[in-house]
């Protein structure tokens, strides 16, 4: 299960929620596997992910306000 999400979120470059829907988990359970217990099982594809996850998170507040334009966006029309 940590070695599928991890390629998950590698192979697509997508975010912890993205991957969470995907799989049917939590935010929470995907985000403790990726960063705990991957480390254990495959430490390179760990330092991977945790790569992308800092990317996400030094981005994480473009992706919301792009929400939040869209949000207004389609509110007005």
């Amino acid at each position: 299960r940590v070695l599928n999400m991890a390629r998950l979120m590698i192979d697509g470059r997508r975010t912890v929620r993205e991957v969470a829907k995907l799989v049917g988990y939590c935010k929470s359970t995907v985000h403790n596997d990726l960063t705990t217990k991957l480390e254990k099982i495959d430490y390179e594809l760990f330092l991977e992910v945790r790569q992308l996850l800092e990317y996400n998170k030094k981005i994480r507040h473009l992706r919301g306000g792009e929400a939040t334009r869209l949000k207004y966006l389609t509110k007005s029309q």
